[in-house]
């Protein structure tokens, strides 16, 4: 479990850097209809930071845990985005859209597996 937590903050506090790295890629996949895209993407950013952050620490992994799986269900629409309007996005190819769906799944039971009182 303690490795599994690792990559887990790890990898969340990297994708949360690249919101503010790569700023303008992220704004291109927000669903038109959410108002405030690069103050999302932002506040989706620091979420992600925080939440990677917070299962690495005994006494916030289980709100991290929790945080980052309301984190994953928030940003599914701009995952659907990417399918639904897969021709803005020529670069990406419509198979790993598509995949991103499903992945969504294994990445909340992922978070999912933190938010008990497990020590560990």
């Amino acid at each position: 479990m303690r490795a599994g937590r690792l990559i887990m903050g790890l990898l969340y506090i990297g994708a949360g850097s690249l919101h503010f790295l790569l700023t303008p890629t992220y704004l291109r996949i927000m669903p038109s209809y959410l108002p405030a895209h690069r103050e999302l993407v932002y506040l989706s950013g620091a979420a992600e930071i925080l939440g990677g952050a917070g299962v690495l620490l005994p006494t916030t992994r289980r709100a991290a845990a929790w945080g980052l799986v309301l984190l994953l269900v928030a940003v599914f629409p701009a995952n659907l985005t990417m399918v639904t309007e897969h021709a803005r996005f020529p670069s990406v190819p419509l198979w790993a859209a598509w995949l991103r769906l499903p992945l969504q799944l294994p990445l909340m039971y992922w978070a999912w597996r933190y938010t008990g009182n497990a020590a560990d």
